[in-house]
């Protein structure tokens, strides 16, 4: 009895590490990030399975800021051993910007602040988003302390909304030459939906418009920046990202573009094969990849 109880200890601590090292795959619907105007913010976690303290994604979903749910994500990322967050912020029929923004930096800090609660890394945060969602991602990407952005919401203003990568999907980046640069049925789509993010189109509301535009924040200290965009968009000008792009060349920044020819505005030729290759590797190289069981 002795030597089984002996060799029942012996087993147990071979075992207990992998099993303390293993995870099980999980969601975590309707986790509430802040309060505004007397409304919850919700987010959704999605942690992958056999991962110990994986990376973390911010989702930001698209819908030309007025439309779409946090339940809207490339679920990919998390079979490929990342952490998402996929958020729910305030849209333009219920808040103009900078509303949304503010809300996906609350977002961020009370996911740095509560990574030890729920088991990801609090260092290792990227932001990803499509459309609008881009957009937004690539905004609060290069606007790490801007007072005008930050906001007040949540209760984690000491912690910081900063990420270290950008992820961004044929999104806009300059908002006061975006309706020079697109098409007729393009005109149809942007002008209300500029009109609804910033109360009125660019051109009457120039101040907002650069505040709104990622292309006027880039500077020296932003992090690392992945942009897609198909060269068939008849929604979203494929400019726009080459301005992102310029303005990063122009910064000395990390930049890499990858033009999707064919493709139009959106679609799975954009989280398969090689171009869900090529975001996993750039989100391996600037926040790592999860530690897997058995590794």
């Amino acid at each position: 009895m002795k030597r089984i109880a002996v060799c029942s200890v012996l087993l147990a601590g071979l075992i207990a590490p992998h099993l303390v090292h293993a995870q099980m795959a999980r969601e975590l619907k309707d986790i509430t990030y802040a309060m505004a105007e007397a409304a919850p913010l919700g987010l959704d976690l999605h942690m992958p399975a056999g991962v110990s303290k994986p990376p973390l994604l911010v989702w930001v979903h698209g819908g030309a800021w007025s439309q779409g749910t946090k339940a809207n994500f490339p679920k990919e990322f998390v079979e490929r051993g990342f952490a998402v967050a996929s958020l729910d912020f305030r849209q333009t029929t219920q808040a103009p910007f900078p509303a949304n923004v503010q809300d996906i930096k609350a977002a961020i800090r009370f996911l740095r602040a509560k990574a030890g609660d729920y088991g990801y890394a609090a260092e290792r945060i990227a932001i990803a988003g499509a459309s609008s969602g881009g957009h937004l991602a690539a905004l609060v990407g290069v606007t790490n302390g801007n007072a005008a952005l930050e906001g007040k919401e949540g209760n984690y203003l000491n912690h910081s909304s900063s990420v270290q990568a950008i992820i961004s999907y044929f999104g806009a980046s300059d908002l006061n030459t975006i309706l020079a640069q697109s098409t007729p049925f393009g005109l149809k789509v942007r002008e209300p939906a500029l009109d609804r993010l910033l109360g009125a189109l660019p051109d009457r509301a120039k101040d907002l418009a650069t505040l709104a535009s990622p292309v006027t924040h880039v500077d020296r200290t932003d992090p690392p920046l992945l942009l897609f965009h198909g060269d068939q968009d008849p929604q979203m000008p494929i400019n726009q990202s080459h301005e992102l792009q310029g303005a990063y060349q122009k910064a000395g920044l990390e930049v890499d573009f990858q033009v999707v020819h064919g493709a139009a505005h959106g679609g799975d030729v954009f989280f398969n094969g090689e171009r869900l290759d090529r975001a996993v590797d750039f989100l391996n190289r600037t926040i790592g990849r999860g530690a897997r069981a058995g590794s």
